[in-house]
């Protein structure tokens, strides 16, 4: 089993930095598969047992063996966003599995030198090895047949409704429609808040691998709702450090609400649970 590879461009280190800081702050251990064209971060919580669980994938770095085309390790992301820190200015980074006395992926980062010699940082970072067996317990979740569609409004003001939402009550509710209608609601015994957006527009999802999703001859202004857990959706919208050219969300009336940040060669999908 052998994995290497190699980060030449400062830009693409500092992208791949940011992607393993979001994964960091939503998941304290999670799976990392690799494989020859792509990385997997899966967070594979059962949703239902009210576990978020998510998918994250960009493209594959220079280097996974062809034939050792898949591998599947356990990890605490903080510990390789800790290394990758070290990082912000390096030549190149190199990230190799190793196993002398533990499976660890070893991170060595070639710093600048005004000598001719190159100074190196290594830092090894324990991982498990998940037996080929559990490897189906890890592949990408379907898309839900959802009710509705919706781009989500900019990701910094939605975070700030939320933050502010989450002093007055536990959960909140979603609602949008497809005319592009979207709003963040929140009711208790004392005090009944919403905010409102509009335009949003709706992701022209039609049909796609000959999935129709239920949204298909839906009456536009009808609202698609699900209530959650309002932590854990501040939890995705406070970690997320990707900058997504694209973000949007499915409801699945009164069972779960699916996000999707899409950034040039990064998708990550977050699944949250409705709340019963």
């Amino acid at each position: 089993m052998r994995f290497r590879a190699k980060i030449v461009d400062l830009a693409c280190l500092n992208h791949f930095s940011r992607v393993i800081n979001t994964i960091a702050k939503l998941a304290k251990t999670c799976t990392l598969r690799l494989t020859v064209s792509k990385l997997y971060f899966i967070l594979n919580d059962k949703v239902a047992n009210g576990g978020v669980s998510m998918w994250c994938d960009l493209c594959q770095m220079e280097g996974v063996a062809a034939e050792h085309n898949e591998i599947y390790l356990e990890l605490v992301p903080e510990n390789l966003s800790r290394a990758l820190k070290t990082a912000q200015s390096a030549k190149t980074v190199k990230i190799k599995l190793t196993n002398k006395h533990c499976p660890c992926l070893r991170v060595a980062v070639e710093l600048p030198s005004s000598s001719s010699n190159s100074r190196i940082v290594t830092h090894d970072i324990p991982v498990g090895v998940i037996p080929r067996r559990l490897w189906n317990d890890f592949r990408e979740p379907s898309v839900p047949d959802f009710d509705v569609s919706i781009y989500l409004p900019v990701l910094r003001t939605m975070k700030s409704v939320v933050e502010r939402m989450k002093n007055l009550s536990n959960s909140i509710v979603i609602e949008a429609n497809l005319s592009g209608e979207m709003n963040l609601k929140i009711e208790t015994d004392l005090v009944s808040v919403t905010t409102h957006f509009k335009d949003l527009g709706n992701p022209p999802w039609a049909s796609e691998g000959g999935c129709l999703s239920s949204a298909q001859g839906r009456d536009r202004e009808s609202m698609a709702e699900a209530r959650i857990d309002i932590k854990k959706l501040q939890h995705l919208l406070a970690g997320q450090q990707v900058n997504p050219t694209k973000a949007l969300c499915n409801i699945v009336s009164k069972r779960i609400v699916h996000f999707i940040l899409l950034h040039e060669d990064v998708s990550l999908q977050y699944f949250i649970p409705a709340l019963a």
